[in-house]
């Protein structure tokens, strides 16, 4: 296939993947809504309601690098902020089916990570959401077979996993593996290194059965791996500056946030109070997250999987706008993204505004922030 055909099909493939809701459960992959887990929290009675609403809709996934969204509905926080509105919750599994539930109403406000929260915005546009803060950083790395894998070099020439054609981690390890001057075929996976595109859900079990050497995945299917007998040959936080890298923002509709910007303002000050409380405390938050895990999927992380995901994990107010923006240029350069125009894609006025009202320091967009 010519060149610029295969580029066509691949971009019209990516298209039909953003539109299909899978079964990935990534940090920040692809999959669909798990409807079974909308929760609603309780509301004291006689609270005031903000903005005059009945609810606001909160959606993140079932994984640790939504952890401010994890402990804040454990905890309450969100709930506390909203007073009278009732904090509504529903699980997802992945972005694509999160992006459609925030255009068409069925959710407000949600945490998701930045391949997601690009597409989404690109392809309306720019009419559909914004990034209005942070949430996490780190919690992705590079887990191999030992006996397979000696060392970085020794990538070449193996299969290894990612959680999706086109999602973070895939366009992170394109983008590594590109670095390192080998070549592989975006679309197919196939070249120096075999890039295995499997649900993160099923990872363990095709690394257990020896059909894959590694996976460049988030946090905890790497610590399942590493439970598994995986050792971890890099950390993608070593690959940024500061070690410092977006796993996941908080996005609101752009028409709720023009409609309700005090529902917005509460939301986001519970954001920054429950990553207060998470850096404070440590491991309280750490049974938090997992108790509230447990509750949405039935499961509790072990502690030999738990412990080593937590501590990967970096809980921040920063968007990290700079690494988002890097980050859809290694979508381009991979040939996974047109060159997409990401102006006006942040607000982060209110969360600035918070910041400041809690002796917090403010952050930046990078200069793509919304006029």
């Amino acid at each position: 296939m010519p060149a610029t055909s295969r580029s066509t099909a691949l971009r019209r493939g990516l298209a039909a993947l953003a539109a299909l809701p899978l079964l990935a459960p990534a940090a920040c992959g692809y999959g669909s809504a798990n409807d079974d887990e909308d929760t609603t929290s309780n509301v004291s009675a006689g609270a005031e309601k903000i903005d005059g609403l009945d609810s606001v809709k909160i959606g993140y996934f079932g994984n640790l690098t939504h952890a401010t969204a994890l402990v804040g509905n454990q905890k309450g926080f969100f709930q506390k902020e909203l007073g009278g509105t009732r904090a509504k919750y529903s699980v997802f599994n992945a972005g694509p089916s999160e992006i459609e539930a925030l255009n068409a109403g069925s959710i407000d406000i949600g945490w998701i990570g930045p391949s997601p929260a690009i597409n989404g915005y690109t392809k309306s546009d720019g009419k559909s959401l914004r990034i209005v803060s942070g949430s996490a950083s780190g919690g992705v790395k590079l887990v191999v077979d030992p006996k397979k894998i000696k060392s970085l070099d020794g990538v070449k020439g193996k299969k290894i996993a990612t959680p999706q054609l086109g999602n973070t981690q895939d366009v992170a390890f394109l983008n590594w593996i590109a670095e390192r001057g080998w070549k592989v075929d975006a679309e197919s996976g196939k070249g120096d290194v075999s890039v295995v595109r499997t649900d993160n859900k099923i990872t363990p079990d095709a690394y257990r059965s020896g059909s894959i050497d590694g996976a460049w995945v988030p946090e905890p299917t790497a610590s399942k791996l590493v439970a598994e007998g995986a050792k971890v040959l890099l950390d993608e936080a070593d690959l940024w500056p500061d070690k410092k890298f977006v796993i996941t923002n908080v996005i609101v509709s752009q028409k709720f946030l023009k409609e309700h910007p005090k529902a917005v303002e509460a939301v986001l000050r519970a954001s920054v109070r429950t990553n207060a409380w998470i850096n404070d405390n440590p491991d309280e938050a750490k049974a938090a997250a997992n108790e509230q895990l447990r509750k949405d999927s039935g499961k509790a992380l072990p502690d030999k999987v738990l412990d080593p995901a937590w501590e990967s994990i970096r809980i921040t107010d920063d968007p990290l706008a700079a690494t988002l923006d890097a980050e859809a240029e290694h979508a381009v350069q991979a040939g996974l993204l047109e060159k997409p125009d990401l102006k006006g894609i942040y607000d982060l006025t209110p969360l600035n505004k918070i910041l400041e009202d809690e002796g917090g320091a403010t952050v930046d967009d990078a200069g793509l922030g919304a006029k």
